[in-house]
């Protein structure tokens, strides 16, 4: 794990994502909605949940991963958790329909990083070419307050552990 740049205490590198806001259009399954630019710089004065995933509707992400985070979302707010967000390299369309489906609706959003071009400079992508998935975001979980990382939970198998809603909550 050598390759992992950012560590407590670092300023988050400044970044834009896509993503598809949610809105009670989307519950209409035929509608796909307009993606939209959030930046980083959005965070400044917040405390900040960020979760990543290899992948929308993948099995760990989809059935171990995310769900926690929604299931303790109430949890998350009572410790002064302003934002929870999920990044995959996924484009802002599967997120979208991957947040549909869980139901995530406001309360985690589902932000794109595209080639997981924000998540290398953190150290924290992976090529998943021998599998035909690309460069994909590795699983991690960052608690960030005012821009500046409070915990870094980076997995190291294929199981969720460090990044998981039980241990992001320990952290806060």
């Amino acid at each position: 794990m050598s390759d992992i740049k950012i560590k407590v205490g670092d300023t988050i590198p400044q970044g834009t994502f896509t993503y598809i806001p949610w809105s009670p259009e989307l519950e209409d399954h035929s509608a796909c909605g307009i993606p939209t630019k959030l930046s980083t710089d959005e965070w400044k004065g917040k405390k900040v949940v960020l979760v990543s995933v290899p992948g929308a509707f993948t099995p760990t992400c989809h059935a171990n991963h995310l769900p926690p985070f929604f299931e303790k979302y109430d949890q998350f707010k009572a410790k002064g958790v302003d934002v929870i967000a999920v990044i995959a390299a996924n484009d802002a369309f599967v997120l979208s329909g991957w947040a549909r489906f869980l139901g995530l609706k406001d309360k985690i959003l589902a932000l794109s990083d595209p080639n997981a071009r924000w998540s290398a400079q953190l150290g924290l992508s992976q090529d998943l070419s021998a599998v035909d998935f690309g460069i994909r975001t590795k699983r991690f979980a960052l608690v960030i307050q005012d821009l500046k990382v409070t915990y870094v939970g980076v997995e190291t198998e294929r199981v969720v552990s460090v990044s998981g809603a039980d241990a992001v909550l320990a952290a806060l």
